[in-house]
């Protein structure tokens, strides 16, 4: 049990209601697994219905200008998922998270959920895959001021 009133820090509008509290990291700590349990979307995971950014891709493909043809194929080292056509597969084997018009093409691998990226550069493609990472390191975790 924390003792020090310092690790949570509660907020309140100018009426006086609650509008949040503020925890430390050791305040934290004791409670995440409660709270994400209660208020964290425990599908986004497996969620295959989610938003791609479909435009994103389609943008992209419509402006085209690399010395290759467009790429339809991903694959997965971690799991061995692959594909040849992401777009046409039933059930989905990779979910598009973002594309962009400067080449680069992100998927969510769904047998693993690993980050697949790919970057188009102009002679070639170059493709890096992240293991899923269930918590953000902690150089990626928010700061208080």
């Amino acid at each position: 049990m924390i003792s020090n009133t310092e690790a949570f820090q509660e907020l309140f509008d100018s009426k006086g209601e609650p509008l949040g509290a503020i925890l430390g990291p050791e305040a934290w700590a004791l409670v995440r697994e409660a709270v994400l349990a209660q208020f964290a979307p425990t599908a986004l995971a497996t969620d295959t219905t989610a938003a791609e950014p479909m435009q994103d891709w389609l943008d992209l493909v419509q402006f085209w200008d690399f010395t290759y043809p467009v790429d339809h194929d991903v694959a997965c080292p971690l799991c061995g998922n692959s594909t040849q056509a992401w777009e046409l597969d039933e059930p989905r084997k990779f979910l598009l998270t973002a594309a962009n018009l400067g080449g680069l093409v992100a998927f969510r691998c769904l047998g693993c959920q690993a980050k697949v990226i790919k970057r188009h550069f102009k002679d070639t493609i170059k493709v890096e895959v992240k293991p899923y990472q269930d918590e953000k390191s902690v150089r990626n975790l928010g700061r208080g001021a």
